[in-house]
């Protein structure tokens, strides 16, 4: 009885990796733009990268939030494919992309005022009024970043992962090429600081949303779903059900994400080195973070794949299968956090710059705390994965409320 257990449990880690690992790669991916920014603006100034991370973290907090139509159409075409009902693939996908369209749209007022937003959150007015240069114009770039998690739901339901991984990694090397011109004044252009990093970011969407668009619309494979195909015609039962499965996910991530943010905000009434240093380790826990979300994301596929087939075992074997690859990453990342603290955060500084040194030192011990908490952010995100997997987000967002804030 013991050979045919293993054998369906490897098989599952096999599937789970298959499908989670090119996810992980696009996470990685696409959490290199942000690290690439932070790394860049450190070595401009002090000043410029704690801009950054204001206006990095407030950028996310709003994207986070609208992500959650986007991340509702996983599940969604997962369980339609079982059921092999391509038309409500269709659906589904282009009313996430409509709610992801609309979403963009109308937070971006948030970010041309963002100045004395901030200054009312008590953050310092130069680094508040750089933190609005930031945002005005990288907000510009929600409705492409919230496409891109549309489409990259839609090909991850599909299995069709590998276009995603490599379009990120394009966008990557885009961003650092447009980072060194423009932050700096490289090659013949403006030294633009913060601004730099902001369009930098901007081509670096642009550029994603065009190769999956084109992907997603064009390969032979994927024709037969027509996503693009009347884009413009209404589908009001469909964007109900992708507005109550996907608000639940937002408000959900907005409670975590949120509680990170307002802890910034926090970090910046006690000074700028500490923002810069708080900027730093979350830059580093949300590069773990990425693997775990890419298994998340994974698990989500296979267990809406289950759902939607009615297979109660594999539903089962395949989470805990999820659940003991999440962990074991997981303590990795406490190990690495506590053994080399210092090289990780010097990662994103120029040391011969003044008070550098203190940077490291009071990021180090909040590495530290970070550590503490890597294995139970594995398992949350783990169990919000496999839970939307089976389209049950109201109470974990009720959870998620209670026990962030």
């Amino acid at each position: 009885m013991t050979a045919p257990l293993i054998q369906t449990y490897g098989a599952h880690a096999r599937a789970t990796l298959t499908l989670g690992l090119p996810l992980i790669g696009s996470h990685l991916a696409q959490m290199s733009l942000h690290v690439v920014d932070t790394i860049m603006l450190g070595w401009y100034s002090v000043e410029a990268l704690a801009a950054g991370v204001l206006g990095a973290s407030s950028f996310f907090v709003i994207f986070i939030l609208g992500s959650g139509f986007a991340q509702a159409v996983m599940p969604m075409v997962a369980s339609a494919l079982a059921r092999r009902d391509e038309a409500q693939v269709r659906r589904d996908t282009r009313m996430g992309m409509w709610l992801s369209i609309a979403f963009g749209v109308l937070c971006y007022p948030l970010f041309w005022w963002s100045g004395p937003i901030l200054l009312a959150a008590g953050q310092k007015p130069d680094v508040a009024a750089l933190a609005q240069d930031f945002l005005r114009i990288t907000g510009l770039g929600m409705i492409p970043a919230l496409l891109v998690m549309a489409l990259k739901s839609y090909l991850a339901a599909l299995g069709r992962t590998q276009m995603v991984l490599w379009a990120t990694i394009a966008a990557v090397f885009l961003n650092i090429a447009v980072n060194w011109a423009l932050i700096f004044g490289n090659w013949g252009f403006p030294e633009l600081g913060v601004r730099g990093a902001a369009w930098a970011s901007i081509a670096a969407q642009t550029l994603t949303i065009l190769a999956l668009a084109l992907y997603a619309g064009f390969l032979p494979d994927l024709r037969r779903f027509h996503l693009f195909q009347r884009f413009w015609r209404a589908d009001p039962v469909a964007l109900r059900q992708v507005f109550r499965l996907g608000l639940p996910i937002g408000l959900t991530s907005l409670a975590e994400s949120g509680l990170f943010q307002a802890s910034a905000l926090m970090m910046g009434w006690i000074g700028t080195h500490e923002l810069a240093a708080h900027g730093i380790a979350l830059e580093a826990c949300a590069l773990a973070f990425m693997v775990h979300l890419g298994l998340s994301n994974a698990a989500t596929v296979r267990a809406g794949r289950a759902d939607g087939a009615g297979d109660v075992q594999g539903l089962r074997d395949g989470a805990k299968v999820a659940i003991a690859l999440s962990l074991l990453f997981g303590l990795s990342m406490v190990a690495l956090f506590l053994s080399l603290p210092e090289p990780i955060i010097a990662l994103f500084l120029d040391e011969t710059k003044p008070r550098s040194g203190e940077i490291i030192a009071f990021g180090v011990k909040l590495l530290a705390m970070a550590a503490l908490f890597q294995l139970a952010d594995a398992m949350q995100v783990m169990a919000l994965g496999l839970l939307r997997g089976i389209r049950d987000t109201r109470v974990p967002m009720w959870a998620a409320a209670v026990s962030y804030w």
